[in-house]
């Protein structure tokens, strides 16, 4: 008989561990999805033409509370743990309500999970949110682009509505991320790449996404895998980058699967060591070598410019920062706060008092976020509440530390500046080191430059 399983989820790595080991498997019985740290995405369920002609019902999606009643009801006797970012803590007290339960508890590895590209693949991934991956992924993307070869990003999943109409999603132009009704954290990801000219996919079956981003009518010669949420990648690499957080020293070797990226990265790059003590990026190199002594290391500056500086100087200012960054990311500032200090705020303003509606729950949620703002915009009300939080906040100015442009998306009725942040290494080798290497290994044709943003 088979097994019945639940797969224990957030929307991302959950569904990608069913499509590929669980779907058509008969030795296995999905009877159910959990999720959590994205509000709203319970209740939905995984639909029938995902799901294969094992499930043509599909498969329903409950809250992760409900886990003990699910086991007891739905007969289960194995959970696999499948999503991420998350301390040891909190993934081994997962593993006793399980265990109390009376059900087995997993984790499914890179080998029966990542798909194999017939392009030369870079995964850069990162062992926190808010590490740095993001600006990582574009500096390797505008290397190669400027060495001629056309790259075709894929970004780790964020399947927040209709998961039908999200199966592959191709994103070119601003316009694209209108038309898939993107959320504030897709927007994040999607437009600094669109605005630079490179394609890039996300979605939820990820055979299929690689299959249409390896015959991208733009032309594929690399394909590069952005991940997130400190994942791992949901493809084999060529070539594994990850990188690290010296503001949070030790969270490396503590947040899974943080540690499964750092030991089996290529290249470990540590971020931000402009703003980082010199104790904390001695913790960090110290705990790479232990666990990942074949790694090269990078260490990189997250150099930080803002549009008009001049608006920051002597104000009273609100602080926008990215979402996960602030939240399941734990930090306590982000880029917002640190261009803050650096060009002359004279104090920044506490939004508590001024938040409404679902970013009350949010502070509530997570109460180590202070004197910053989470830029969450997971839904149309949360995105409003959002805007009215910003437009109640009495300040000078906005400072806007997301990667969009928040002011395109949200009416704010206050003079605002917006945050750039860009990874600049500091020594060697350096990425383009690293990619001269890896282009003569996979005997990649450099070609005229391919134009871009």
């Amino acid at each position: 008989m088979a097994k019945n399983i639940i797969i224990i989820g957030a929307a991302g790595r959950d569904f990608h561990n069913f499509n590929t080991f669980y779907r058509d498997n008969t030795d296995y019985n999905v009877v159910a999805f959990t999720a959590t740290q994205i509000p709203d995405i319970a209740g939905r369920r995984y639909p029938a033409e995902l799901a294969g002609t094992l499930y043509p019902a599909g498969i329903p999606i409950y809250a992760e509370e409900q886990l003990p009643q699910l086991i007891a009801s739905l007969q289960v006797e194995e959970c696999v743990f499948s999503y991420s970012d998350v301390h040891y803590e909190t993934v081994m007290g997962v593993g006793a309500i399980v265990n109390a339960a009376g059900a087995d508890f997993s984790l499914l590895g890179p080998t029966k999970t990542q798909l194999k590209s017939n392009k030369p693949l870079i995964s850069v991934t990162a062992v926190r949110t808010g590490a740095g991956k993001s600006q990582t992924s574009r500096k390797v993307i505008e290397t190669l682009m400027n060495k001629g070869l056309r790259v075709i990003a894929i970004r780790h999943p964020m399947p927040y509505g209709d998961l039908n109409a999200q199966r592959v999603q191709r994103f070119a132009t601003v316009e694209d991320l209108e038309k898939h009704h993107c959320t504030i954290e897709e927007m994040e990801e999607y437009e600094p790449h669109v605005e630079r000219g490179n394609v890039i996919y996300a979605g939820v079956d990820y055979s299929d996404i690689l299959a249409a981003a390896e015959n991208d009518p733009s032309g594929c010669d690399v394909i590069l895998w952005d991940g997130g949420n400190n994942d791992f990648s949901f493809y084999e690499p060529n070539l594994s980058i990850t990188v690290l957080d010296p503001h949070r020293p030790g969270h490396e070797l503590k947040y899974y699967p943080g540690e499964v990226a750092l030991r089996t990265a290529d290249v470990a790059i540590i971020n931000k060591v402009d703003s980082a003590t010199s104790e904390a990026i001695a913790t960090v190199e110290g705990n790479v070598v232990k666990a990942n002594p074949a790694a090269t290391i990078i260490k990189a500056d997250s150099t930080i410019t803002v549009d008009n500086p001049e608006l920051i100087a002597g104000k009273r200012v609100l602080v926008v920062e990215d979402g996960p960054t602030l939240t399941h990311g734990e930090m306590l500032i982000g880029a917002g706060s640190v261009a803050a200090q650096r060009y002359g705020a004279t104090e920044i303003v506490d939004p508590h008092p001024y938040a409404v509606g679902k970013i009350v729950d949010t502070f509530a949620k997570y109460p180590h976020v202070q004197n910053v703002l989470p830029a969450m915009g997971y839904g149309e009300e949360q995105l409003k509440d959002l805007e009215t939080t910003i437009n109640n906040t009495d300040c000078d100015v906005v400072i806007i530390g997301t990667p969009i442009d928040l002011s395109r998306i949200i009416t704010i009725n206050k003079p605002h500046t917006r945050v750039h942040y860009e990874l600049d290494e500091v020594t060697t080798p350096n990425l383009e080191t690293v990619l001269d290497q890896f282009i003569a290994h996979h005997k990649l044709e450099k070609k005229t430059a391919v134009a871009h943003n």
